[in-house]
């Protein structure tokens, strides 16, 4: 078997630290490789590091493959799921992996409203060749056919649903994604630091970034903690300050005679209920 392990599909989702290699390695050796490897054609989809600890102690595995890939965008949203689905990955790679699957998703839609001929044709194209499955069938293409498009993602709720995350969560991965140095993203993608903490220190400039980094933990979590305290000191000083505002005696003094006003409609309900009581009690 003539099997293709494409680069870009195996670096697609985020790599087995070198713990869990290990332990999937104990795994298979002591019980074999229990899950088939998926396909596409000859290119390998699924099961890269299983593959790899097979062909290195020379053992079995099985091969299956997926009829519903059509396009290399088809691999990836199957691939998006399949981690999504998992419970191993962390919150941040969800956080990820959910954006991707909404652009993806964007673009084939966009694609199929603009130009659903044009987007019929190129949507044979591929990053590399992948001859039709041996063993596929008629039954095979029209359930590939007949797959419905994925649903949009076209809120923040819907990403954060997708990804099980809150949507103050997917809001932080955001701000990651677009203004965290390589640095800050792999001190958060490792587990060093929270979500949280490396969106605070992602709203600094980039070479305060890496420092804090490089310095570890600690002081990544202090420079959030700076960036916090600076954003609360503006509203205190503000809650704080003294006002001119002629206005302001103005509003002072409706709010005092409202507040004279309730009181004394609150006064009258309770007189009226004390004599509705008295009367139900005759």
């Amino acid at each position: 078997m003539n099997i293709v392990v494409n680069e870009e599909l195996k670096a697609y989702i985020d790599p087995m630290t070198p713990e869990e290699h290990e332990a999937l390695e104990r795994s298979i050796l002591a019980e074999g490789c229990r899950d088939a490897l998926v396909l596409w054609g000859d290119v390998l989809v699924d099961g890269h590091n299983r593959y790899g600890i097979c062909q290195k102690h020379g053992l079995p595995f099985k091969t299956v493959q997926n009829p519903r890939f059509k396009t290399i965008e088809d691999v990836h949203l199957w691939m998006i799921d399949q981690h999504l689905g998992r419970r191993s990955i962390s919150d941040y790679l969800r956080g990820v992996l959910a954006l991707r699957k909404k652009d993806i998703v964007d673009q084939q839609r966009s694609r199929s409203a603009m130009a659903p001929a044009e987007s019929a044709a190129s949507s044979s194209d591929a990053p590399f060749d992948v001859d039709p499955p041996a063993d596929a069938t008629p039954e095979d293409d029209a359930a590939a056919a007949s797959l419905p498009p994925p649903a949009p993602l076209n809120s923040r709720e819907a990403i954060a649903k997708a990804a099980r995350l809150s949507s103050s969560q997917v809001v932080m991965i955001e701000k990651i994604q677009k203004q965290a140095a390589p640095e800050l993203v792999a001190a958060v993608k490792s587990g060093v630091i929270s979500i949280n903490t490396a969106a605070a220190v992602a709203t600094l400039p980039a070479e305060e970034q890496v420092s804090a980094a490089n310095a570890g933990k600690d002081e990544l979590k202090q420079a959030a903690k700076r960036v916090r305290e600076s954003k609360k000191k503006p509203r205190a000083e503000s809650a704080e300050a003294p006002s001119d505002d002629e206005g302001s005696v103005d509003t002072l003094q409706a709010l005092q005679q409202r507040v004279a006003e309730l009181t004394a409609e609150n006064e009258s309900l309770r007189r009226q209920v004390a004599e509705l009581q008295a009367q139900l009690g005759h």
